[in-house]
């Protein structure tokens, strides 16, 4: 009778676990939510900001095998580390909780008052409620650019609204930590990059340790274009370091002379790499020993032109343009500013007429630039000066190179389009939405052209205003809750500690309102624009792995054996035919002071021709062709120009079979004769 029911039992445990694993097997897979939300972290710390969105966010790829998702191409997430460490108020985490984190500056208790850089930007007296969390009265908002706006759970926000990708710009200018009142630490710049690196990944692991342990957390710093996709595939944050300062590798100038070397270039390019970085610029706000800037303008032009003074013993210098982009006017900046300067110094006048930086890509920018494209770097040219930025374009036009970057709205918009033709990519700032929708329709067409996405660059804590409230009552407001641009999640009001923002009252107060103002981006510029910029992330890593798997070209003309229609004469220097093919951009070729001069080039054997790349001297052709020969006697026009404006040119035909190549100029740019540095010829 005891043995019975033991059977009983057993025949009702056998028959549970067949009927289980009929169920198993006959069943419906269980989708990964089904579980544990791998998106919920298992130990978030308490108290703690909400992230307000509900659904699990899209992981995979389209049928196409391309990643989806919004790129924020500029972003700072640790600059509070930067400018001396008390420009920018609260941290973006902190151990201790988000109390510790989201606090004022010492200085700006109790009400603000010596809240000097505040009110500088800001306007007003920059008095406000210091109080961060819980409360939370005056900021983060819109238009204050000193306190904490990238807090880690309102970037959560942005990735849970449909952000993929994420670049931090690692960021300090030496100059504005060195005048500024308030610091806790030193002005070096390298030693603050190195600090906001490490500290981004401290981040990650911070994160990783609310969902269990390393590499599972949704915050991502990936090093190459695979990993990012893999990352975004997995519906995480890829995070990209990216470097923006003013001196990079010590590399400032005083008074014109170089504070750096190739050797300290190499070694600074080096250390980035391995930190982790991909992306940089070569120079911010000041001119420096690698390029010039595209200035700022009205007030905020006039302290930065001084502080141009007080770092480098020289202020800003404008000529014409010679074509149609052209720098920030400047005006009298610097004279508005005299009292403030040292007795004596002389200050410029500007002429409404020369808005161009007279200071363009140095020798050492350049010999920078092509150490970036030997490491596969991203190179960005906001800030750079329109003369700077056209020469990177030549470099990278000569040799094909994809990895250039414009994500701040700061270049010249006429560069657009050739951005786009070397595979580049380009983001606007984080406008409001009526002119952020203005602007993506302008150049709606060359994206179509070039079958591009679209990105933003928010730059929160970058000391920039962002888009402000259209106002409770306008005729389309954002509508909470409101569903993600992928239609998978729910996002509703934004709330941390004892506030909550609305997008239409308070505008994009912190890096949490991205979803919000994407949302306002929709209702006031259409679907379109966002589908182009939810295309974002997939033309972002287009431009990184295409810079990944760029090839050098074979120059097929270094150490050539050259000849020339004449030589100019000289007792000091050799101008003859060879040192144009030598391989050395310090020597060239120069012609006779006369018109029908020509260059010519023979390879050794027949070769399949289909780039030439001339670096002129300042004596350039203004009207000149590029020949093709198989015998060196009967030529053929591949390319030609009338139109030739000197710097580097590239002369691109179809693939022709050719021994010789010859350079015909015709008309010179100068009264000078031709002279070229260096002539490349490539295969294509």
């Amino acid at each position: 009778m005891t043995r019975r029911p033991y059977r009983r039992r057993r025949d009702v445990t056998v028959v549970s676990l067949l009927l289980l694993v009929l169920a198993m097997a006959l069943g419906p897979t269980p989708s990964s939510a089904a579980g544990t939300d791998w998106w919920v972290p298992t130990a978030r710390p308490a108290p703690d900001s909400e992230i307000n969105v509900t659904g699990e966010p899209f992981t995979g790829t389209n049928a196409q095998g391309e990643v989806r998702g919004f790129v924020d191409a500029h972003n700072h997430l640790m600059s509070n580390e930067a400018f001396g460490g008390r420009l920018i108020c609260g941290r973006t985490f902190s151990e201790a909780g988000i109390a510790d984190a989201l606090k004022d500056c010492p200085e700006h208790y109790p009400d603000g008052t010596l809240a000097i850089f505040d009110y500088i930007t800001h306007g007003g007296d920059g008095k406000h409620d210091p109080v961060g969390w819980p409360t939370f009265k005056d900021w983060p908002a819109y238009d204050s650019m000193t306190h904490q706006a990238n807090y880690y759970a309102w970037i959560e926000r942005a990735w849970r609204g449909g952000q993929r990708v994420l670049v931090n710009d690692l960021v300090t200018n030496g100059m504005i930590c060195s005048v500024y009142f308030f610091k806790d630490r030193g002005c070096d710049e390298m030693t603050s990059i190195r600090l906001q690196a490490k500290l981004t990944y401290d981040l990650q692991a911070y994160i990783d340790k609310m969902y269990g342990g390393t590499g599972k957390g949704w915050f991502r710093i990936v090093t190459d274009s695979a990993q990012a996709r893999e990352v975004i595939k997995q519906g995480k944050l890829a995070v990209i370091l990216g470097v923006e300062t003013s001196e990079p590798f010590g590399c400032k100038q005083i008074l014109d002379i170089a504070q750096c070397s190739k050797e300290d270039i190499d070694k600074g390019l080096d250390e980035l790499y391995a930190l982790g970085v991909r992306s940089m610029f070569l120079c911010h706000k000041f001119d420096n020993a690698l390029c010039g800037v595209r200035f700022d303008e009205h007030g905020l032009g006039t302290a930065i032109n001084v502080g141009q003074f007080l770092s480098t013993g020289t202020f800003w210098q404008t000529e014409k343009c010679t074509g149609p982009q052209h720098d920030n006017p400047i005006g009298t900046a610097a004279s508005d500013a005299e009292d403030e300067l040292p007795a004596g110094t002389e200050v410029p006048e500007y002429d409404e007429d020369a808005q161009c930086n007279v200071r363009g890509l140095t020798a050492l920018g350049e010999y920078a630039v092509r150490g970036m494209m030997k490491r596969k770097m991203m190179l960005e040219i906001d800030h750079m000066s329109v003369k700077a930025t056209g020469r990177v374009l030549d470099i990278f036009e000569a040799e094909s190179y994809p990895g250039v970057l414009s994500s701040h709205s700061w270049m010249d918009l006429n560069w657009t389009e050739r951005v786009y033709s070397l595979g580049g990519f380009v983001a606007q700032y984080m406008h409001g939405s009526e002119a952020f929708a203005a602007e993506a329709k302008r150049t709606d067409a060359l994206r179509e052209k070039y079958g591009v996405g679209y990105g933003y660059g928010t730059d929160f804590n970058g000391i920039g205003d962002h888009p402000a409230p259209r106002g409770a009552n306008t005729a389309n407001p954002v509508t909470y809750p409101f569903k993600s641009a992928d239609g998978g999640s729910v996002i509703d009001r934004q709330t941390t500690g004892e506030r909550t923002w609305n997008y239409n009252t308070d505008g994009a107060a912190h890096v949490g309102m991205i979803p919000d103002w994407i949302e306002d981006i929709r209702l006031v510029g259409g679907q379109g624009v966002v589908e182009d910029l939810f295309r974002g992330a997939e033309s972002y890593l287009d431009t990184w792995g295409g810079t990944e798997q760029h090839q050098a070209g074979v120059n097929l003309a270094k150490g050539a054996a050259a000849t020339a229609s004449s030589a100019e004469s000289n007792p000091f220097t050799s101008y003859a035919p060879g040192r144009a093919v030598d391989g050395d951009a310090g020597t060239r070729w120069a012609s006779d002071w006369s018109d029908d001069q020509w260059l010519r080039i023979d390879l050794g054997s027949t070769h399949r021709v289909g780039r030439v790349t001339l670096d002129w001297e300042r004596a350039y052709g203004k009207s000149y062709r590029v020949e093709l020969s198989t015998d060196g006697v009967t030529w053929q026009t591949a390319w030609s120009t009338s139109s030739g404006d000197g710097g580097l040119d590239t002369a691109r035909f179809t693939g022709t079979p050719a021994r010789y190549v010859r350079v015909h100029g015709l008309e010179r740019g100068t009264d000078w004769g031709y002279s070229l540095h260096e002539v490349g010829v490539h295969s294509g």
